[in-house]
C-alpha cells in the first residue's frame, strides 16, 4: 500500500501523539493506517507500507486488538489475518477511555481504597497527608462517577453536550457569583 502525502502526514503524526500518550509509536501508527485504510490490511502490507519489522507489526497488532481498537478479519482466498481499525471516531475515543480507565483508573481508585482504610491505624501519617489522600481518592471517585454516567449517551448525545460546554461553565460560575 502507497501512502501519499497526507495520509503519510496523518500516520507519522499520529505515532508522534501515541508516544506523547504513553502508546508505543508504532501502535499508534498502525491504529492510524488502519484507520484511514479503504479495506482490511495483512500484517505483510503493514510492514511494507511503514517499513517496520513484521515482528514490531505483529505485536503491535495484539496490543492494538486487547485494546478492542483493531479487529482481525478474513477475505475469501487468502488465508492470512487481515485486520481492521474501528472507523468511528466516537466508538475509539470511547473505547479508549474505557481501556484507560481500566487499566490506570481502577487500580489507582483500589489503592487509594485500601489506603484509606489503613490510614486510621498509621501513626506515621500525618492528618494533612490523610486529608490530601482523600481529596485525591473522593477525586477519582468524583470522575469515575461521572464517567459512568455518561458512557452510555449517544455520541449526538455527547456532542451536544461538547457543544455546550461554554455555555455550562459560563451559568455555572454565574450562579457561584449569586
Amino acid at each position: 500500500m502507497e501512502l501519499g502525502p497526507t495520509a503519510q502526514q496523518y500516520v507519522l503524526h499520529w505515532g508522534e501523539m501515541g508516544t506523547r500518550w504513553g502508546v508505543n509509536r508504532t501502535v499508534a501508527q498502525i491504529q492510524a493506517l488502519l484507520f484511514l485504510a479503504d479495506q482490511p490490511l495483512h500484517a505483510e502490507e503493514i510492514s511494507e507500507t511503514l517499513q517496520v519489522a513484521r515482528s514490531n507489526v505483529s505485536n503491535s497488532l495484539k496490543e492494538l486488538q486487547s485494546w478492542g481498537l483493531v479487529r482481525i478479519t478474513h477475505i475469501a482466498g487468502d488465508r492470512r489475518d487481515h485486520f481492521v481499525a474501528l472507523q468511528d471516531v466516537w466508538e475509539i475515543f470511547r473505547v479508549i477511555v474505557e481501556e484507560r480507565k481500566r487499566r490506570e483508573i481502577d487500580p489507582t481508585l483500589t489503592v487509594l481504597r485500601d489506603c484509606a482504610a489503613g490510614a486510621s491505624d498509621d501513626q506515621t501519617l500525618s492528618r494533612a497527608a490523610q486529608a490530601r489522600m482523600d481529596q485525591a481518592l473522593d477525586f477519582l471517585e468524583m470522575l469515575t462517577s461521572s464517567y459512568e454516567d455518561y458512557k452510555h449517551l449517544p455520541p449526538t448525545t455527547l456532542k451536544r453536550f461538547l457543544k455546550m460546554g461554554g455555555k455550562v461553565a459560563r451559568l455555572l460560575s454565574s450562579d457561584e457569583k449569586n
